[in-house]
């Protein structure tokens, strides 16, 4: 879980959290983490 999040923090937009909404912020989550998978699936 640990790795993840490291994984996620390194996105500026989620270690920030510049986002005032909710539902914003977790997009942005997602966004960070589809963009980990996609490059994971290169290698």
């Amino acid at each position: 879980m640990e790795r993840t999040t490291n994984l996620l923090k390194q996105n500026r937009a989620v270690a920030t959290r510049y986002d005032k909404r909710a539902a914003i912020y977790d997009g942005t989550v997602q966004l960070a983490s589809i963009r980990i998978w996609l490059r994971d699936l290169t290698r």
